[in-house]
């Protein structure tokens, strides 16, 4: 009896909604208003807030909720220690990636792993828009760059370095800049920034930069550069192949900032699962 309510107290109380907790217990939201309810009846505490636009904890449910939280991470240690006994993880990841880096790098490695494992079933959502990785269930989230939520805890898989390229008939036409003040004098093809990193002087320095074409696809942008359009700064994944066959030129190689991380995040008051740990190991293994 003492378990009954727990689950859906926790998941109300990491999601702040009746709606997501039902969808992530895949339950209905009547059972879980029903088990909180019995739970706060039983416990003589009022848990949460609501009203029509959040859920929100009392005092009360704050402190329980820390007790509860360390009860169900204990318990999923013990089923966790019965599954190490079997020769072969199972289960089931959810996964999301950006878009570009994930059908290039993530994706085959998937691949690869579940042909590994074939009793685990991998869920990948590509997107470039940052979720949240508890209202949205996920496992493990793959992103890029400096990370901004200090909730998450963060592996580091690889690395990347962003290199400004431009095609040998762009050069041939309009010449090459040698610092980064010539910029302004160039057509500087635009992602969804308009500035573009570099390091001067072991300093990390924002340029503003402009052109006759912006877009939010990099495949776009390597083939405006590749048709002599203009000069690209973008990550290794998308140019590095063009690089090594000579299609691009890399410029301004002195002025490149450091690599940036690409990290696998998962939240912190998740118990990370072997069959999770594997798969970023792995992924760690070959990406780097």
């Amino acid at each position: 009896m003492k378990w009954q309510g727990i689950n859906e107290f926790v998941a109300v109380a990491e999601t702040h909604s009746f709606s997501l907790a039902s969808k992530n217990l895949n339950i209905s939201t009547a059972q879980v208003s029903r088990q909180i309810t019995a739970l706060e009846n039983r416990l003589q505490v009022k848990l949460f807030y609501r009203t029509t636009r959040k859920v929100s904890l009392t005092q009360e449910a704050q402190l329980f909720y820390q007790h509860c939280r360390h009860l169900l991470d204990g318990l999923d240690t013990a089923e966790q220690a019965i599954t190490q006994l079997q020769r072969s993880p199972q289960g089931k990841i959810k996964l999301t990636a950006p878009v570009t880096y994930g059908e290039q790098k993530i994706l085959p490695l998937i691949n690869d792993f579940v042909a590994l494992y074939g009793e685990i079933e991998i869920t990948t959502e590509l997107t470039n828009h940052r979720v949240d990785l508890i209202d949205s269930g996920f496992d493990i989230a793959i992103r890029l760059g400096q990370l901004q939520d200090s909730s998450l805890i963060a592996k580091q898989l690889s690395q990347r370095f962003n290199y400004v390229c431009v095609s040998e008939g762009y050069l041939k036409k309009y010449g090459q800049p040698y610092s980064l003040s010539e910029l302004k004098h160039h057509n500087c093809l635009l992602g969804t920034r308009d500035y573009w990193r570099f390091t001067e002087q072991n300093k990390e320095k924002n340029i503003r930069v402009k052109g006759n074409l912006r877009c939010n696809s990099g495949v776009a942008l390597v083939d405006a550069a590749l048709k002599d359009i203009g000069i690209i700064q973008l990550p290794d994944y998308y140019v590095q192949s063009y690089i090594e066959s000579g299609e691009l030129i890399t410029i301004l190689e002195q002025f490149r900032e450091s690599a940036e991380g690409i990290w696998a995040v998962y939240p912190q008051n998740r118990y990370l699962s072997p069959k999770v740990r594997m798969l970023i190991d792995y992924l760690t293994e070959n990406l780097q």
